[in-house]
């Protein structure tokens, strides 16, 4: 209540902030941010705030590109930066679960002024710490403004894709990187999806790999992993184009899926069921799997170095993981309940021998180095009624 009454002081003078000094409209945004921490004057909020806002930072941004184009020393990049995050974290937090916010901020045009913005800074090339704190403000408002909102996540994904996400995928920050992740999957939907698995734009799709890879943040890989699944499963065959876009990229993937296959053992512990690193190992396989089942790319998947190797001594690393103890990888001839048949790791051994299989097919050096790396004892020892990998007989 008390942060309700004092809104309407605040608002005054945020609309004296342009003639006030900097420190000054710094120290108004700042207040008016804390706010809005509160719902209560989320709900009060007039859309001459957000104007006086989006006016405040139209005059930083136009005093940074100004200082950059004509080396202007007058120009206090700090206080800019400062009072960039400001507005942002003050945007951001007004967003919150107020959908009446998210659509002013949107109608006076925040979004297309947010996205210049950070295009702006990107520019700077510079790796101060206030250069990365209004990055990473930025990129949380984008995300609150999407936030349950169809209309804002279109004129983001209009504003944005495919070059901001890019650029901000690229970034050497780690919170700037999740955060653009947050943006990225907040805003797709079944049509986006489309667009985004596009050849001319998977290099996005891949560079979120590629960040799992690097920096582990596997929540968006799993997702990713899943709709890249959905694009060439048999059900929803791609075209001949796009399957090629994806094999020029096949090497990538088994790179990924060789450097962080063991991390499926972890699933050997009830209590790491849910492991993320685990759980886009086990996505890997499906699309190294359902690539390996095309036949107009399968010679070029064959010849992927490393990639059966890594096949068969995964299978016999988890094989032996399931005689060690009793776990989702030991073989069992009769259902003890739902927990087992929900569990992530269901089918991986069979997806394993599916993926050699493939991989062998017509294909006399495979079969030879199964035969050298005595592969074909281990699958026949993995042939028996398995509820855990139904299907692995065939």
């Amino acid at each position: 209540m008390a942060a309700a009454g004092a809104l309407p002081a605040v608002a005054a003078r945020l609309r004296r902030a342009a003639a006030a000094a900097p420190e000054a409209r710094l120290e108004t945004v700042r207040a008016l941010a804390g706010l809005f921490r509160e719902a209560q004057p989320r709900e009060m909020a007039e859309e001459s705030i957000f104007q006086n806002l989006l006016e405040i930072l139209m005059s930083a941004s136009s005093e940074i590109e100004q200082a950059y184009k004509n080396s202007c020393e007058l120009v206090d990049l700090d206080t800019c930066l400062l009072l960039i995050a400001e507005c942002f974290r003050c945007l951001r937090n007004a967003c919150v679960e107020c959908a009446k916010n998210q659509h002013v901020m949107r109608n006076l045009g925040l979004i297309s002024t947010s996205v210049n913005l950070i295009k702006l800074l990107h520019g700077i090339q510079i790796k101060e710490e206030l250069l990365l704190t209004a990055l990473r403000c930025s990129l949380q408002f984008l995300g609150n403004i999407a936030a349950g909102n169809g209309d804002s996540q279109n004129s983001i994904w209009k504003c944005a894709f495919p070059d901001l996400f890019l650029t901000c995928l690229t970034y050497s920050d780690e919170k700037i990187v999740a955060y653009c992740c947050m943006v990225l999957f907040t805003c797709l939907n079944s049509v986006k999806v489309r667009e985004l698995l596009d050849p001319g734009n998977l290099t996005v799709a891949l560079h979120v790999l590629k960040v799992y890879k690097e920096q582990l943040e596997s929540e968006w890989s799993v997702t990713l992993l899943e709709l890249i699944m959905a694009e060439i499963s048999e059900k929803n065959p791609v075209t001949s184009e796009e399957m090629n876009v994806f094999v020029r990229h096949a090497d990538f993937l088994a790179g990924c899926f060789q450097e962080k296959c063991e991390a499926v053992l972890k699933l050997t512990s009830a209590a790491d069921a849910e492991d993320e690193e685990a759980l886009v190992t086990i996505r890997l396989l499906d699309v190294l799997c359902e690539m390996t089942s095309n036949n107009g790319q399968l010679e070029h998947l064959q010849a992927l170095p490393g990639l059966l190797e890594t096949a068969i001594d995964t299978l016999r690393l988890t094989h032996l993981a399931g005689k060690q103890a009793v776990n989702i990888f030991t073989a069992t001839h009769a259902m003890t309940g739902q927990e087992e048949i929900s569990h992530p790791a269901v089918g991986f051994k069979s997806h394993l021998i599916r993926l050699i299989g493939n991989l062998c097919y017509k294909n006399k050096e495979n079969q030879d180095k199964v035969y050298e790396l005595d592969g074909i004892p281990l699958i026949l020892d993995n042939c028996s009624i398995d509820d855990n990998n139904p299907c692995i007989l065939y």
